[in-house]
């Protein structure tokens, strides 16, 4: 293998310009040509792509985004789009691809590889934390430590004004943000999908605290399916208990900004990891990190298996929240 590409895709997430950087310096490390590919899969159609060395990732490791661009790509869905993304990749002699991204990333590079035979491997960069076979993806620390800075300014307001908040954070169809953030917080109370709870139950739980003694509270929520569903559920929490609330959806900062010190060295350790996974023949899978040692997961189990929330951070909410 003398030629490999890397691009981002999907959603961005902090410390995703890390791992370009570990990527990029590991490949040339070992003698191999790297070229980034810009605005993910829709780059890779068009030919858009530039040759990498130091000089061009060197002082990235700190911003967030990604200076490859990224994007979601409809024509790659499509045969016809991926035959011009294979042409590229024959165009250039490119034998090995790294996808940094979530499971809509690696079933495109999958799709691609069984049609022309590139190697491909998968880095887990999404903020949601959802990727099977890895203990975190790059991205989910930073989200949610911006995540709980939101809580903790929200938490003043609360209790200056005794009321009840509703804070709604990212996460997909999965808690893990709005459970770590929320934990970390204080919250006293959570709406995650993993640990379902009726508009009944948290209004009976809400009255409790506050005939108790509470004077404020924190409800964190998943937007799951659909974003603003937290105004519709402070709307009927109001109908049942009469309490006033005010709603936060934090909605895309938590997706920008610096990366933490966490994210930075996991993203190193995996960028560094996929190019020698493409050395060592280990196409087709997705490099993580369990229990802080480098594991492969075929890239297929990434989105046929579901990852679940920490068993002890969900017995952990359960005391917490009571």
């Amino acid at each position: 293998m003398k030629k490999i590409g890397i691009l981002t895709s999907g959603g961005d997430a902090p410390g995703m310009n890390a791992c370009i950087r570990a990527a990029v310096r590991a490949a040339l490390a070992t003698h191999l040509e790297i070229f980034g590919i810009r605005w993910g899969y829709d780059g890779l159609i068009r030919g858009d792509m530039i040759p990498l060395d130091r000089r061009a990732v060197a002082n990235i490791i700190h911003q967030g985004g990604t200076i490859l661009g990224t994007a979601r790509s409809e024509e790659f869905r499509t045969k016809e789009g991926r035959a011009k993304a294979i042409k590229t990749l024959q165009d250039k002699s490119i034998e090995g691809l790294i996808l940094i991204g979530g499971d809509g990333t690696f079933r495109g590079g999958t799709l691609l590889s069984q049609e022309c035979g590139v190697s491909v491997v998968g880095i887990p960069g999404t903020i949601d934390n959802d990727c099977y076979g890895t203990d975190y993806t790059i991205g989910f620390d930073t989200a949610i430590n911006t995540a709980l800075e939101a809580i903790d300014r929200i938490r003043d307001t609360a209790t200056a004004h005794d009321r009840l908040f509703f804070v709604e954070v990212m996460g997909r169809h999965t808690g893990f943000i709005a459970l770590e953030s929320g934990i970390a917080g204080g919250a006293e109370e959570f709406l995650i999908p993993e640990v379902p709870m009726s508009i009944d139950e948290l209004s009976q739980r809400l009255e409790k605290n506050f005939k108790e003694g509470k004077r404020s509270a924190i409800v964190v929520v998943a937007e799951a399916e659909q974003p603003g569903e937290s105004f519709r559920i402070a709307q009927e929490v109001k109908d049942k208990t009469g309490f006033d609330s005010r709603v936060c959806i934090l909605g895309y900062i938590q997706r920008g900004g610096m990366p933490t010190a966490r994210d930075r060295v996991l993203a190193s350790r995996l960028g560094a990891a996929a190019v020698r996974a493409l050395l060592d023949g280990k196409g087709g899978y997705m490099v993580g990190e369990i229990n802080r040692e480098i594991a492969y997961t075929p890239l297929k189990d990434t989105w046929e298996k579901k990852k679940p929330l920490h068993v002890g951070l969900t017995d952990l909410l359960k005391i917490l929240s009571d």
